[in-house]
């Protein structure tokens, strides 16, 4: 299956993906709740302001693409999407995982995707995440790709393809961080623990301002 999404469809499918893993109890999401899904601060790279007509255009492809479905009726007040990129591309939770951080937040290193895997899967050591990672690059066509290592830095970062090969900029990586010894260093670590303990916070707003709209 050859696939070109956009980058608002590869956003509101990632954000479909994280939904399903993280907060499956609010699962599947309506409109308003995909949207705020899509532009929330937290967890993505870049940020948007998507609005509903955006978002469901979106949807309407991801649906013609069998990427997507929507629920009605029942016990649903309002229509309910959810995704189907599991079934119709045989993707297990592993797989899935590293895939939607990569829509979601752009190129990565298995470093970070490891660590920002934790709250869709626990993978056991950092060996799982590249292996899953060669799983995907090995599908026919390709859903990941390794992006060319930069000059200073140890960890090659990867991308996915589900909107093609990543423009230049994107491919390329941050400038090399400072001498681990250095003053510099200390304090890039201890700003980067700081972000780390503010996404936290910014991850549980989110859940929580997820949890009420379930109710508005």
């Amino acid at each position: 299956m050859n696939l070109l999404l956009t980058d608002v469809e590869v956003r509101v499918l990632g954000a479909l993906i994280e939904k399903d893993m993280a907060t499956p109890e609010y699962y599947p999401l309506s409109l308003n709740a995909l949207v705020n899904a899509c532009n929330q601060k937290s967890n993505r790279d870049p940020m948007v302001g998507f609005d509903e007509t955006v978002v469901e255009r979106a949807l309407e492809r991801l649906r013609e693409e069998k990427l997507a479905l929507m629920h009605t009726g029942g016990d649903n007040r309002v229509p309910k999407h959810s995704h189907r990129i599991a079934e119709t591309l045989n993707l297990g939770n592993r797989e899935l995982a590293v895939l939607c951080e990569l829509m979601l937040r752009g190129p990565q290193t298995p470093g970070e995707l490891k660590s920002r895997t934790q709250r869709l899967h626990d993978f056991d050591d950092l060996a799982s995440v590249e292996s899953t990672l060669e799983r995907l690059m090995s599908r026919e066509p390709p859903l990941v790709i390794r992006l060319p290592r930069q000059p200073g830095l140890r960890e090659v970062r990867y991308a996915h393809l589900l909107s093609g090969e990543p423009p230049v900029e994107q491919a390329q990586a941050p400038p090399p961080a400072p001498p681990p010894d250095s003053a510099a260093a200390r304090l890039t670590r201890l700003e980067a623990e700081v972000e780390a303990l503010r996404e936290t916070v910014r991850n549980l707003e989110q859940q929580f301002q997820d949890f009420r709209k379930q109710f508005e």
